[in-house]
Parts: structure tokens; C-alpha cells; sequence
């Protein structure tokens, strides 16, 4: 390790030791060293001042010595006291790491255990009982399943249909699946009687397994374990502490009767009968404290100390609606930083920091011999220096001074762009490295990439790092994780519950029921129940479920039709006219477009790179595509008109911004139109910033412009001048003229009116034109899905977004003064967002009450909009700490300090509504915190239980797409063209209509046949067609299966199909089987243009839709090769004779005949 000085501490003796010269970064390789000198062969505990610390340090860890064994021991995620439990990811860390560490301690060897202030000042439960908990199992063992699953049950996982999340698990007869926190997989296991058959790991998102497993280790899900004796030992200290507990006292029965509560957590020293710390698990590691970690444990004793003194008066003046709360004493629970010092006992303690520390205060000084390296930060200021002509200049001098130099940048991704950049700016010899070792096997003037991130570079006299930050200023990447497919989400959102209101393509609008078994030519099979007006039924067998579609969610006025009536089709037959006629006009005007040239625009490579680079976050993949999309479209010469959807936060700016670097430096003028004034001062702070130092001019054109500065603009538009505009729809006006516009931005495009929209059709002739949107409104999103104009879908969030930890909780004044507290503390704005203007008084008293010490400003939508305006610019120059408000926050507002979000009464909000608001916070690299209360002593109703649900689920960012496709669902789409908005939609339901609407566009555009989507082949065999109760227990599970059925097409569908259900459910029952084959039979039929096929004992009977058959000649041929084994009937029906006594043969034989006749059709195309 010659790279890195030594430090030369003693070996083997007790007693605190100062490390200075430890440079910010240089912390893990300083540690190694430590560690490497005074614990050769145990491990050493390293105290972190914050957990956002710790990946950083663990990467440089893995870099510096890779084989070097790391644990991590992370806080609970959640406040002291708190009303919520810490996350099950955190939890599960913990116990893994405490596991990890009770091993270590039998078995020591050298290693690293990080963790950080906080995780220290919490006592833990004893390492006997921590140890006692964890469960081992391989395939071949005896385990009774039931105990397993109770077992589950009390370390608290939840039982779900579907395994998609960490914490959950499912079970299907002897199928158990369980994703357990700190798990990288979810595991599948084999149950067979008693005996544990197979161990398989499987992906959450397809649900089919990947792997075998030889063993699984199931830690437990949470530090409280419920146990008869944890549990007597609980009712006995908490009434010995607090008296008899009253009778709403939550916590209290929830425990007794051994039912998990949220926050029991907290109340830890009730549950053992004493806990141990930290230190206690590793009796003689030497422990190394960060710089600054003794004032984070110092600050952290504090907070805790007023937490419990809050909530120690809360008890006592208790309020109406608050649910009682009482602490356990700070020192059960926590250490304070005395005691800390004292249970250090005999040990080295080695406290690291950057600064020189004088000799002499009975503590020895060693040096670590490490500087902080240089940050450009002068160069990056002024405009006129290139900084990267800089960087490489002083990484020549360092090489030429015979020092190993680094590069290191943040990802993969960014250390690739930063080594093309300086590349171009001739720095030769870069070589990509991935250990501190290959770095010393650099051959003499070759410079290192290393993947480190590091907040900023170090020197030492061997070695210099430059960090990524140094050169290109700050940057915010994170890790990204796995995220929930989108499809998953709409599949569960659009699944079909009883009582919905559905259209069927033949029928009309009726009301679903349910699934029915029914005998139906002496065999089961599965129906769903479908009532019509006069009580008339129908009964749909689940093959042909695809004739079904939702009709949306305002059902509320649907009228059912009558089972046979004649209203229905004529309804479809009128609207089938007027939509060809809408689709010939959309389809027109695309042409139009289509037929007008635009300039083609194509960015000069080196330029653009340097403007990317200037952008301080890594791109995701979906940023990428729509940047390149957009690119190709500037430069194909026609006029664009995409559509980019993304949601709040995920950096649809960026893509504008490179879009008018492009157009701009190409010399076309940009203007940018956005709905409100608050809007066009924030994009017009972002592009001004973005486009500094470049030749080119931004301007702004809204309400907050003097008039003498926008009649200048006006002015300078006109003559050219002016090379970006940022305004509001005043730049709409026709006051105003451009020289030669060559692009238009349109952002949150969802809050234009028709009339702007038809401004800007007049300007956009042969521009280009880029919208953006979160949640398009439906029209724009029909107008993408349909094909008239192209869309782009950003679905995935920025690294280093955190997912908005989302609580749902009674309204607690506690938890919300100390929400607010917190946040204010955190130098941050909150916002408290209550549902009718009526609710503003009553909370603003209650915050005047509760919190004295914020300001707080009111706005809703009933004001005048400038003073609404003002009061908005005020709290975005951050004026005031709390914005109570409507829900006027949910347009597009981006204040990056404002990361709280309060919704009073969110059971009165709707999905998107609450979603919306919810991505106002979080758009900055702190975690944002949502919470949403609900009125203390009421039970929700389904629907808000379902929606709160959805929203806690869709804690992966990004669902705003999805959302926005539910809303088309709910409000459906209008009219494409002009003002008349429609009611086409409730004549037969949205799905439907959007079917229909597809098939109409390609008629017109000709795109080859027009398929005919409304029928559905009838096929009966006599066979049992279902997919029983006892293989799928849950019913919205059977369901969905059922729809993805109806959507199957080809053969390979369909294998994958069976095969899938083979992984998750065990073997297919005959009915399932039966199933499969009858969706493949039905594909064949819809080839051959079949709409009925009967099987029986005898043969089988074939009708064609129509009466008429795709390829007439093939088919006389095809029957007169049967002789007599086949006739055609008067009524052009055609009987195959065979013999088929079982349903097998049936199914079989009616294949074979459906095959014949749909090669015929293949054939003749």
C-alpha cells in the first residue's frame, strides 16, 4: 500500500490517539490504514458523523482494499419518538449487520464496520436474543409450513395476493413466496408436505423464477419481537412506568392481544429485560470517530431530549383529537454522550480530523500526511477561462512531478463523459482502473479513471485524486435502484371489481358482477356475470373477456342498456362516422406538417458536449432516448411535434434546454411558453444560468417584467437580437413578432386553453415544436397514444431523487409541529395543502396555535390572481415558512427548498390529485417528507383506503404517466380538434372508445387492412374452461390473469404464459390446460375469420363472421379433399365429421382443423 503514508500508531495499546491531516475523502483510505497498523487480524468500528456519508466511504473502501469485509449498521430511519416504525429496509439492515456482527465477534478477523452517530446512540436488543431469532433453512429440511408463516406474521411481514415488494410474502397451496428486507431477491419455496423441496429465486416484476438457491438465512423483520414472554414483560413495565392504561390506548392492546402497532419500536427497553450497545457486541474493537462525529452525537442527544419532553407535555394537556402518546424515559432507550464515552472501556479510540492539532493535551497527535486538493472553483467563475484547459494543465504538472493522479469521477456514465471531455482537450494516457493497486501499477505519465465518489479531490505526497466535483461544480448522483414496472401498476389500477360499470363491444353498457361457474355443455366453466337495465343477464365466458372493456370511472351516470336492444349498435355505428370524420381531419393536418419542410438543425459536436456536460446530473436512460429522439427530429427536416412526458422532476427541462442550445446556436430564435408568471421566472433563472458565457441572448416576457423592459424585448425579438424568449402566453399575443422562430417549448402544456392552442398552431406552421407535461391532459395523451404525433415518456427519476418517504397517520398536532419543525430546522419551506377553502381558517388557527414561531401564508384559488402571484413569489424568495393552501400547489410549482408536504383530510383527494402534490417536494437531494393525515377517530372508506394505498406503493417516482392514463380513464379525452369537447365518450365508455378511435386513424392513414377489433371467436368444446379457485385463491388475481388471456396472440404467447404460471402457481390443473388451448384455438379462429366453432362427439361445425371466408378458392379445395368427411350447410356454416369421444380429442382435433384453415388464409396473403 505504498500509496497511502503511514501513520504509525502504536499496536496493542489502549488509550485515545488524534489523527490529523485526514482531508475530506481521504477518510477510507486513512481508515484501511489505521486498521491496517493497529488491528491486523479483528475488526474496527468506524463512527460516520451521517449516514449520506457511508456509500461514499464504502465505494472508496472497495477501491482501496477490495477484499476487505464491510458491514453496515444504519440508524432507524424515523425521528426519536415518532409515531411511525423505522422503514422494514432500514430495519432488516440493522439486524443483518447486528447478525454479522455477533459472528464476527466469535470468529474475529479483519474487517470494517461502519455506522454512523445516530445508529451508535441507540441501544439494541441482547445479542442472544437478536442471534435466536434468525432461521436457517436449505432445501431437504423437515418445516412445518404453518409455523413458518405464523412466524412471518409476528416478525411482521405482510400476507399479499402477489409478492411484489420488500416485506411481503404469498402463499399458494405448498407455494411460499418472501421477499425479505436486505435480500437482493425474492425466494420461492417448494413445500412438499413438511419437507422443503426447492429453494428458487425469482424477479418481482415477471414473477418467474431465475435461479436455484442452496440455502436462505431469514432474519427478523424488526428489533421487537412478539413473544409470550416479550409480551408479559411489555404489559408488566409499561404499566409499572405509565399506571393502568386507559382504554384507547392503542399501543397498549395492539401488544396484548400480539398484534404489531405502527411505532412500537420506541417503546424497545419494555420488550427485554435489558438492552446492550453497540459496544457490547464488539468488546475489544478499536473505534474510530469521523471529524465532527462527537458534535453530531452531542446534537442528536439534544433533539432527543426535546422530542421526549414534547411529547411528555403532550400527555399531559392532552388535545381533543390526538391519539395518547407516552415516552419511555431518553436513557432506556438511548445513550447520551457520557455514557457513550464510559462503555467505551479499554480500547483504542482514534479520532480523525482535517485540521493540524498541536501536540500535548494528554492525547497523542499522529499524521495522517493527506491535504485537501485543489477545486477549481475560481476557473468555473469566470466566463472567460475554458476550466478544462485548466485541469488538464495541472494534471501534466503533477505527472511530470512524478505523482500518481486520479481522476475519479461520480458513475460509470459521468467518468465516461469526463475522460471524452478532457480527451478532446488533449490529455493523452488515460487509463480506467478499479483497485488503489492498479493505480501503483501505472507505468510513469498515465493518469487514472477510477470510479470514487468523492465529494472533492486530496493530495497526498504520492498521490493526487481531482474529483469530479472539482472540475464540474456540484454534482447529485446517487445510486439507482430496481423499480416497479409500469405495467404491473396499470394492471392492478384497471383491474375489474364488482360493481363497475363495463361495455361490451356487441351489448352495450352493463354492470359487472362477479366470476359464476356455470355447467355449460356438461362441463365448469368460468363466466363473468355481466347485468344489463330490466335485469336482464349475461353471462361472458372468460375466453373471450377482451369483448370487455371499463367504461371509466365516472360511472356514476352511465345508463345501462337493454340486453338486444338496437339503441347500442346504432350508437356505435353514429360515432363510428364521426370518428373516421375526426380522423381524417387529425390525419390531414398531420399530413400537412408532414408535406412542410422545417430547417434541419444539427448540433456542432464539441459545443454540445461541453453544454451537456455543464448539466449537473447523470442522464437516465429514458432522458437519453428522449434526447436523442429529439435530436433526430431536429435534424430530419421536417417540423417536430413530440410530446415528452415525464414526471415532476424528472428533467423534461433538460431535454428543452439542449433542444434550444441546438436551435439557438443553429441561429433560430426559441421562445418558451409556460402557464404561469412564477414559472417563466424559474425557467427563465434555469436557462439563463445554463446558457451563461455562451453568445447567446435569453430574455423574459410576463407579468413580473416592467413595461419599459418588455417593450424593449418586443422590440429586440423583432430585429432578431433576442435569441431565447421565456414567458408566459402574453408571448401568444399578437403584439408580438419574431424574426425567425425556429423552435417553440410549450411546458405543463395541461393548463393551455384551446384558444392559445390555436395561437400557437398558427405560429407553428413549420416550427418545431416540443410540448412538456407530467400528466398530459387527456387530449394531448390520445393525440400521442393514437399516433398523430409522437411522444417520449421519461419514466424514470433522476439518481439521485430520493422516493418521497410518504406516512399516512391520524392528525397528531405533535407530529405536525414537529413535521414543520423539523423541516424549518433544516432551513427548509413546507407546504400544508387541506381540500375546501373552508378547512383554510380552522387549520390556520391551529397552526398559529401549535407552531407560533413560523410565518405562514394563505393562498387559493378564489384570490385575484395578482395577489395570489405575490404571495407565491414571496414564499419562493422564502418569506414565510408554511404555505397553507387549496390545491392550487399542484401545477408545476419547483421549489427546491420546500421539502414537507402536509395533506390535511387526504382521504377527500383524488389519486392524481394527491400524486401531483406529493411531486412539489423532494426536488432537491435532501429526503422529502410527505404526510398525510386522516381524521383521528373515523374509518375511511374503501376507496380512500385503496387510493392512500396506491400512493404509499408508488413510492418509486414516476408513476405520473400512469396516472395521467387513469385520468384519461376518468375524464376522458374531448375532442381532438377545436372547442367542441364531447361527450362522445359517454356513449360507450373510454377503452372502448379509445379502440375504436386507433382503428379509425388507421383507416384513414390506410395503414394497410383495418382490423375489425369488436368480435370475439365462440368456441365450445364441452370441456371444463377455468382456472379453478384452489389454484388461485384470490379472486382480482384470477381476474387479471383472465384479462392478460384475453391478449394473447401467437403460440410463443401463450407457452410463456403457461410456463409463468407453472413457476408461481404449480403444476396446471386438466381445466387450466383446457384453458390455454382454447386462447390458441382462438387466435387460429380470428385468423380464419371464425366467429363460432362447435365441438362434439361427432365432429365439429365452423361459422364464418359474415358468412365469408378470406380465401374462398383454398377453402372449395381444402373440403373437397375431405370427401365425404365434410359439407357445407345452407346457412354457409361448414361441418367437419370426425370421431372425438373426449374433450382432449376435441380440443386436439379442433386445433388441427384450425390450423389447416388458417394456413390456407396465410397462404393466400
Amino acid at each position: 500500500m505504498s500509496l497511502i503514508p503511514t501513520i504509525g500508531l502504536p499496536k496493542d495499546r489502549a488509550g485515545q490517539f488524534i489523527v490529523d491531516g485526514v482531508a475530506d475523502g481521504y477518510e477510507a483510505f486513512a481508515l484501511i490504514q489505521a486498521a491496517h497498523e493497529i488491528a491486523s487480524d479483528r475488526p474496527v468500528l468506524f463512527v460516520a458523523r451521517d449516514g449520506q456519508r457511508l456509500p461514499a466511504i464504502i465505494e472508496a473502501l472497495s477501491f482501496a482494499s477490495p477484499g476487505l469485509p464491510v458491514l453496515e449498521l444504519p440508524a432507524w430511519d424515523c425521528l426519536p419518538y415518532d409515531r411511525v416504525s423505522p422503514g422494514a429496509d432500514a430495519a432488516a439492515r440493522r439486524l443483518d449487520a447486528l447478525t454479522a456482527i455477533i459472528a464476527l465477534a466469535r470468529k474475529p478477523h479483519r474487517a470494517v464496520i461502519l455506522t454512523t452517530a445516530n445508529a451508535l446512540l441507540q441501544r439494541v436488543p441482547p445479542a442472544a436474543l437478536v442471534e435466536a431469532q434468525t432461521f436457517h433453512a436449505r432445501p431437504g429440511n423437515q418445516i412445518d409450513m404453518n409455523a413458518l408463516i405464523a412466524r412471518l406474521e409476528n416478525s411482521g411481514f405482510e400476507r399479499v395476493p402477489t409478492v411484489r415488494g420488500v416485506g411481503e410474502f404469498a402463499v399458494r397451496g405448498g407455494i411460499l413466496d418472501l421477499f425479505a428486507p436486505g435480500w437482493t431477491e425474492a425466494l420461492r419455496l417448494d413445500f412438499f408436505g413438511d419437507t422443503l423441496e426447492s429453494i428458487r429465486a425469482f424477479d418481482i416484476a415477471t414473477q418467474r423464477t431465475t435461479g436455484q438457491r442452496k440455502s436462505m438465512a431469514l432474519q427478523a423483520m424488526s428489533e421487537v419481537a412478539l413473544t409470550p414472554e416479550t409480551i408479559s414483560r411489555f404489559r408488566r413495565a409499561y404499566i409499572e412506568a405509565f399506571g393502568a392504561p386507559s382504554r384507547d390506548d392503542g399501543l397498549y392492546t395492539a401488544v396484548s392481544e400480539g398484534r404489531r402497532f405502527a411505532g412500537m419500536e420506541h417503546w424497545l427497553p419494555f420488550f427485554y429485560e435489558r438492552l446492550e450497545t453497540v459496544f457490547d457486541y464488539l468488546p475489544d474493537a478499536p473505534v474510530v470517530f469521523d471529524h465532527l462525529a462527537h458534535e453530531a452525537l452531542a446534537e442528536r442527544h439534544t433533539l432527543i431530549l426535546d422530542h421526549y419532553e414534547a411529547r411528555r407535555k403532550q400527555a399531559d394537556g392532552a388535545l381533543k383529537d390526538a391519539v395518547p402518546y407516552k415516552p419511555v424515559a431518553p436513557d432506556l432507550l438511548y445513550l447520551s454522550p457520557e455514557n457513550l464515552i464510559a462503555s467505551l472501556g479499554p480500547r483504542e479510540v482514534i479520532d480523525f480530523t482535517p485540521f493540524d492539532q498541536p501536540e500535548g493535551g494528554g492525547r497523542k497527535v499522529y499524521h495522517a500526511l493527506s491535504r485537501q486538493g485543489r477545486a477549481f472553483v475560481e476557473e468555473r467563475a469566470d466566463p472567460n477561462i475554458n476550466v478544462f484547459d485548466v485541469v488538464v494543465r495541472h494534471i501534466a504538472d503533477e505527472r511530470a512531478a512524478g505523482r500518481r493522479v486520479i481522476i475519479a469521477g461520480w458513475t460509470e456514465g459521468s467518468l465516461d463523459r469526463l475522460g471524452q471531455i478532457l480527451a478532446e482537450h488533449h490529455l493523452g494516457n488515460l487509463k480506467p482502473t478499479a483497485t488503489l493497486a492498479d493505480v501503483d501499477r501505472l507505468e510513469p505519465g498515465q493518469a487514472a479513471l477510477a470510479v470514487l465518489p468523492l465529494e472533492s479531490g486530496f493530495e497526498t505526497d504520492r498521490l493526487v485524486v481531482v474529483a469530479e466535483q472539482d472540475i464540474l461544480g456540484d454534482r447529485l448522483i446517487r445510486r439507482s435502484k430496481r423499480k416497479k414496472r409500469a405495467s404491473d401498476f396499470i394492471a392492478e389500477a384497471s383491474a375489474l371489481s364488482s360493481g363497475d360499470i363495463v361495455v361490451h363491444a356487441d351489448h352495450g353498457i352493463g354492470r359487472f358482477i362477479g366470476l359464476r361457474t356455470i355447467e355449460a355443455v356438461g362441463a365448469p366453466h368460468d363466466c363473468l356475470e355481466i347485468h344489463y337495465a330490466g335485469d336482464d343477464r349475461l353471462f361472458l365466458p372468460v375466453e373471450n373477456i377482451e369483448l370487455l372493456s371499463r367504461y371509466g370511472s365516472d360511472s356514476a351516470e352511465a345508463t345501462l342498456d337493454k340486453l338486444g336492444g338496437g339503441a347500442w349498435q346504432a350508437r356505435k355505428a353514429r360515432l363510428k362516422r364521426r370518428l373516421l370524420d375526426m380522423a381524417g381531419q387529425l390525419i390531414r393536418i398531420a399530413a400537412e406538417r408532414q408535406m412542410r419542410a422545417a430547417p434541419a438543425l444539427v448540433p456542432a459536436d464539441g459545443l454540445y458536449d461541453e453544454f451537456a456536460a455543464r448539466f449537473p446530473y447523470e442522464e437516465t436512460d429514458d432522458q437519453q432516448t428522449a434526447i436523442d429522439s429529439v435530436r433526430d427530429d431536429l435534424g430530419a427536416g421536417k417540423p417536430m411535434d413530440r410530446l415528452i412526458c415525464g414526471d415532476v422532476g424528472f428533467g423534461k427541462t433538460e431535454v428543452a434546454l439542449r433542444a434550444a442550445f441546438i436551435a439557438a446556436m443553429e441561429g433560430f430564435q426559441v421562445a418558451v411558453v409556460v402557464p404561469t408568471t412564477l414559472l417563466s421566472r424559474q425557467h427563465f433563472k434555469t436557462f439563463s444560468q445554463r446558457f451563461s458565457g455562451l453568445p447567446i441572448r435569453v430574455a423574459q416576457a410576463s407579468r413580473l417584467v416592467g413595461a419599459k423592459e418588455l417593450a424593449e424585448t418586443k422590440k429586440a425579438l423583432a430585429e432578431g437580437q433576442v435569441d431565447i424568449v421565456v414567458g408566459t402566453h402574453a408571448l401568444l399575443g399578437s403584439s408580438i413578432s419574431f424574426k425567425n422562430l425556429g423552435l417553440l417549448i410549450i411546458d405543463e402544456e395541461q393548463h393551455f386553453g384551446v384558444k392559445h392552442k390555436e395561437r400557437l398552431k398558427e405560429l407553428k406552421s413549420d416550427v418545431h415544436v416540443l410540448t412538456l407535461s407530467a400528466t398530459p391532459i387527456p387530449r394531448t395523451l390520445q393525440l400521442a397514444l393514437t399516433g398523430v404525433r409522437e411522444l417520449s415518456l421519461i419514466a424514470t427519476p433522476p439518481v439521485d431523487r430520493m422516493a418521497v418517504r410518504t406516512f399516512i397517520s391520524p392528525f397528531d398536532p405533535l407530529v405536525i409541529r414537529e413535521t414543520l419543525l423539523r423541516e424549518r430546522y433544516r432551513g427548509g419551506h413546507s407546504f400544508y395543502v387541506v381540500p375546501r377553502i373552508s378547512d383554510l381558517a380552522e387549520i390556520h388557527d391551529f397552526l398559529r396555535e401549535s407552531v407560533p414561531e413560523l410565518k405562514v401564508a394563505v393562498a387559493h384559488g378564489q384570490m385575484p390572481p395578482g395577489e395570489l402571484d405575490d404571495i407565491m413569489n414571496a414564499f419562493y424568495d422564502g418569506q414565510y415558512d408554511v404555505l397553507l393552501s387549496t390545491t392550487i400547489v399542484e401545477s408545476g410549482l419547483d421549489i427546491p427548498t420546500a421539502n414537507t408536504l402536509i395533506i390535511h383530510r387526504a382521504d377527500m383527494f383524488g389519486l392524481s390529485q394527491l400524486y401531483q402534490l406529493r411531486g412539489r417536494v423532494g426536488r432537491s437531494k435532501v429526503r422529502a417528507y410527505a404526510l398525510f393525515t386522516l381524521p383521528a377517530n373515523r374509518k375511511l372508506t374503501d376507496t380512500a383506503e385503496r387510493r392512500l394505498k396506491v400512493l404509499q406503493s408508488l413510492d418509486t417516482l414516476g408513476a405520473g404517466f400512469q396516472l395521467a392514463s387513469h385520468d384519461l380513464d376518468i375524464r376522458g379525452a374531448g375532442n381532438l380538434l377545436g372547442e367542441e369537447q364531447s361527450g362522445h365518450i359517454k356513449e360507450v365508455g373510454f377503452e372502448l372508445y379509445q379502440q375504436m378511435l386507433e382503428e379509425a386513424v388507421a383507416e384513414v392513414k390506410d395503414a394497410g387492412e383495418v382490423q375489425d377489433g369488436g368480435w370475439s371467436p365462440q368456441i365450445s368444446v364441452g370441456t371444463a374452461v377455468m382456472i379453478p379457485e384452489s389454484y388461485v385463491p384470490d379472486l382480482q388475481l384470477r381476474l387479471a390473469l383472465y384479462r392478460r388471456l384475453g391478449d394473447l396472440e401467437g403460440t410463443e404467447e401463450i407457452d410463456a404464459f403457461g410456463a409463468e404460471l407453472i413457476d408461481r402457481f404449480g403444476p396446471l390443473p386438466e381445466e387450466v390446460k383446457h384453458l390455454l388451448k382454447i386462447v390458441f384455438i382462438k387466435a387460429l379462429c380470428r385468423k380464419a375469420n371464425v366467429e363460432k366453432l362447435d365441438a362434439g362427439p361427432k365432429g365439429v361445425v365452423i361459422h364464418f363472421r359474415k358468412k365469408e371466408f378470406p380465401e374462398p378458392a383454398g377453402l372449395v379445395r381444402f373440403i373437397g379433399e375431405q370427401g365425404s368427411l365434410a359439407k357445407i350447410r345452407p346457412d354457409h356454416s361448414i361441418v367437419f365429421i370426425r370421431e372425438w369421444p373426449t374433450p382432449e380429442k376435441r380440443l386436439a382435433g379442433s386445433a388441427v382443423v384450425m390450423t389447416q384453415l388458417a394456413r390456407l388464409v396465410e397462404k393466400a396473403a
